[in-house]
């Protein structure tokens, strides 16, 4: 095999083998470092240092990469910048579990060895991670390669921290927060996923103090009870107004609490009496503080009951629940059991249910940073979503926000700069510790993760240096790739701390995707076990095949459903590059640059094709700049597959097998040509396929990589050629058609018909006649406005000419009007659609005069399709 020549068949572990790092050891991944060029970024969502990336991130980060490989092809300055979350919890838990299995918690180790571990651990996952960047191709600039707990990004943490703390954004403060218990640590309200799991309605009656009754209750969580401090009524309820400030027997504790009366209570819910417990129930909060009622907190850190629980001490929050229950039976105050499915908050994390807790925490005060988040979106400076809808998703997100808890009870992450005085208590928050370091013990908590990635766009930019290069020329950053499920997440806390601290959105454009679900529309889990790993696909099928797949499933905003059967669709269309790449190559055999040339007389398949070109380009590059990749795959696949493979290739072996050498030079230089523009479309989607193949093709440069991205040459499209061939393409059709029917080979030459009811119809086809000796193989062919159409002959309507084949011995007449009265029902029902389109006055009124002007030539043209059958049938049903 010559340099020039490709194997006979694609394999996409031979084509893939070595290209990354070739790439990489050309630095052709970084900026160009051309400040006239205008620069465009993208920083990576970093994924967690815990394991595997999944279909997820593989549909994530191949967008971008698609996004950034066009901009760099256009000649933009384009940064794209990788990096990785430290993801506090996951990662903690993680190592726990290994710590485990060696009989250790990370108590034996102390925390300074424990951190010490984790980095080790994080050493190891980020090399897999980075792995699985290269066999996706992504190409990402790994000299400015960030993670959030960088020497930089903690600086820039620190600095937020502080900052919000001297404009009273950040407070510390004992509130009702979720618990994970087996993490043992705080979460905000969206690291809670609630599920629908089965429980029941526990009905109990307390007994007043005073033995003139029972008032009756009824809780999902009878555990909390033994931390009521007062039960409630509403202030109107008729039933309870006597009751109002008496006292009730709390069973089980027999401690006596009072009856308050709240607004809260919902008089028409059950019995219109509900517990209070302050340090078990964000609701009961609230009361409580307005009650000042006292707060009794009856668990542990790990869900186990403690001493405030008296004889239910030590035990699991669900085991105490059920001797509860026993008890309660025991001494005549359970009612009924209910039993019903209800949502129960579980961690995002640890996938335990989560335990409402009184604890001190640290929170920001969200309202204020929201309120400047929802104005930005009123502003010219808005972040612009794809699609529309989402920027309601992010309005009603910040319009409904509670404060954020930002600490959590764990070992790994940003430790709080907060230090406490050990003897006076004083606090003290700053970015460095106090100089008199030993009279000091610091905030032993760490910052939620989401706290820092909330920085990503600019701290990875070298903020707070707001002097630094990469911050004032790539931030803010032009476009963020994400999934709709991380907007309440990440992309609305960015939002608010980039505004804050920068007074600049953080990105221009939010690109949301969906989620990739299995073949029945499940979403991917552990739990099913319909997960899919990226890198197994990629084995079978190569990387390009499975970024094809990606790309043209990907509809901002819309989910995608994986199967196998689009995977080896995805390979054939590849598979197709490839064969029709070795055609070309072996034709054009060992021509160079210089020697192409579209300069000089075309075939009408030549100047098709050109003008097919240009508008492909035209409709792919508007498509990108949309983010419409799905659709500007499916324009590719039509040109490439369908104009470009089945057509011309085919078309051009009657010039390249002909005598003209002039026309086979031009027919080898329009097929280079047009096959070298077609893998620049490519190259953002697919970049191994696309790099090996152009790398024989005679160019100019050293890689795809950084080659001109395509350009529309209005000069080359052509109308008069774009309409002869569609005419002459589907006479083509027609005839194949009609053989198929009455089973006559290609082989066996046939007379063919061909009635023109327009000169300029007439003049093409008589032009062009050796395309359709060639395609039909006619033994006999006539092409005259002046054919009276023959008794036996199976027909077809073609715009501005109607097609006979005389097969008299192949033709049943009854079974030819059949097929003609379906043709029929198919144009009627086309002149139906066109017409209720320009029939609407909206349509006719907002839609572009080009685009009105297309469906008014359709509808001519199907009216005169729809006539020219009833002819034909009025014609056949006189020979019955």
């Amino acid at each position: 095999m010559t340099k020039k020549e490709l194997s006979t068949k694609y394999q996409p572990q031979e084509v893939e083998a070595g290209r990354y790092e070739e790439w990489l050891q050309k630095d052709l991944f970084k900026p160009s470092g051309n400040k006239e060029a205008k620069p465009y970024s993208i920083v990576i969502p970093p994924p967690n240092v815990t394991g595997k990336l999944h279909l997820g991130h593989a549909w994530d980060t191949a967008l971008q990469d698609i996004i950034i490989r066009q901009k760099r092809m256009q000649g933009y300055d384009t940064l794209w910048l990788p990096g990785m979350d430290h993801a506090g919890i996951a990662t903690q838990a993680k190592v726990e579990e290994k710590l485990r299995e060696q009989g250790l918690t990370r108590y034996d180790l102390g925390r300074e060895k424990f951190v010490e571990e984790v980095w080790s651990w994080k050493e190891e996952y980020a090399g897999h991670i980075r792995e699985q960047w290269a066999t996706l191709g992504l190409s990402l600039d790994y000299s400015r390669e960030r993670f959030t707990l960088d020497d930089g990004l903690s600086d820039a943490v620190r600095k937020v921290f502080v900052k919000l703390y001297e404009k009273e954004l950040i407070y510390r403060g004992e509130y009702i927060i979720n618990w994970d218990p087996q993490a043992k640590t705080a979460l905000s309200d969206i690291e809670v996923i609630h599920k629908d799991i089965e429980g029941a309605f526990y009905h109990m009656s307390y007994p007043l103090a005073d033995g003139t009754g029972v008032v009756k209750i009824a809780t999902t969580r009878p555990e909390t009870m033994l931390g009521d401090t007062a039960v409630a009524v509403h202030p109107e309820d008729a039933r309870y107004k006597d009751l109002i400030g008496k006292m009730v027997i709390l069973p089980l504790v027999n401690k006596e609490i009072p009856i308050i009366a709240d607004d809260y209570v919902d008089m028409e819910f059950g019995t219109g009496v509900v517990k209070i417990t302050p340090a078990h129930d964000p609701n009961d909060f609230e009361v409580g503080n307005r009650h000042n009622l006292p707060r009794v907190n009856v668990m542990n850190d790990d869900a186990t009951m403690n001493d405030l629980a008296g004889v239910y001490a030590g035990m699991d929050r669900f085991a105490a629940r059920k001797q509860i229950v026993k008890d309660l039976e025991a001494i005549g105050r359970l009612d009924k059991i209910e039993k019903m499915i209800h949502s129960v908050g579980h961690s995002e994390r640890t996938g335990v249910v989560v335990e409402p807790r009184l604890s001190t925490q640290w929170f920001v005060k969200m309202k204020p940073l929201a309120e400047k988040a929802i104005a930005n979106q009123a502003t010219d400076d808005a972040v612009n979503f794809y699609p529309p809808r989402f920027n309601q998703t992010f309005l009603r997100w910040m319009e409904n926000i509670h404060d954020w808890v930002i600490s959590r009870q764990l070992w790994w992450g940003h430790q709080i700069p907060a230090w406490y005085h050990k003897e006076t208590g004083e606090l003290h928050v700053s970015m460095e510790a106090p100089s008199d370091i030993e009279n000091w013990v610091q905030d032993p908590d760490v910052l939620d993760t989401w706290f820092s990635s909330a920085l990503w766009p600019f701290s990875t930019m070298g903020w707070p240096d707001e002097t630094n290069e990469d911050y004032q020329r790539y931030f803010p950053n032009n476009t963020l790739v994400t999934g709709y499920d991380i907007i309440a997440f990440w992309v609305s806390r960015m939002i608010f701390q980039s505004l804050e601290f920068t007074d600049q959105r953080p990105f221009e454009n939010v690109l949301i995707h969906g989620l990739i679900r299995d073949e029945e529309g499940r979403k991917m889990s552990k739990s099913l076990g319909n997960g899919i790993d990226p890198m197994e696909v990629i084995e079978q099928y190569g990387a390009d095949a499975l970024r094809w797949f990606l790309s043209n499933g990907s509809s901002p905003g819309q989910d995608v459903r994986f199967s196998y059967e689009k995977m080896d669709a995805a390979w054939n269309f590849i598979n197709k590059i490839w064969n029709a790449s070795r055609f070309v190559l072996m034709n054009i055999e060992d021509m160079e640059l210089a020697d192409l040339s579209l300069e000089g007389e075309k075939t009408v398949a030549d100047r098709w094709i050109l003008s097919r070109l240009n508008e492909t380009i035209e409709k792919v590059t508007t498509l990108f700049e949309r983010f419409e990749f799905g659709e500007a795959g499916r324009q590719l696949y039509n040109f490439i597959w369908d104009d470009f493979c089945d057509w011309y290739i085919e078309m051009s072996k009657e010039t390249l097998y002909g005598e003209n050498e002039t026309a086979k030079t031009m027919n080898k230089s329009v097929l280079v040509h047009v096959l070298d523009q077609s893998l620049r479309l490519l190259h953002p989607i697919m970049p191994f396929v696309t790099e090996e193949i152009w790398s024989k093709l005679p160019h100019e440069g050293e890689s795809l990589v950084v080659a001109e991205y395509p350009v529309v040459h209005k000069e080359w499209i052509d109308e008069v050629a774009t309409t002869g061939m569609e005419t002459l393409k589907e006479l083509i059709r027609s005839v194949r058609n009609i053989r198929a029917e009455v089973n006559t080979p290609l082989s066996k030459a046939i007379t063919l018909l061909i009635h023109t009811h327009d000169s300029a119809i007439e003049t093409f086809l008589l032009e062009n006649k050796n395309y359709i000796e060639r395609f039909c193989n006619p033994e006999e062919l006539v092409i005259s406005s002046t054919i009276e159409a023959p008794e036996m002959a199976m027909s077809a309507i073609l715009t501005g000419a109607t097609i006979y084949l005389p097969l008299a011995d192949l033709i049943n007449i009854d079974e030819e009007i059949e097929r003609l009265n379906k043709e029929l029902i198919k144009w009627t029902q086309e002149v139906k659609r066109v017409q209720g389109k320009l029939s609407n006055e909206r349509f006719v009124s907002n839609a572009p005069d080009e685009v009105v002007a297309q469906e008014r030539a359709k509808e001519a043209d199907y009216l005169e399709k729809q006539a020219s059958v009833i002819a034909r049938i009025d014609q056949l049903k006189k020979q019955l």
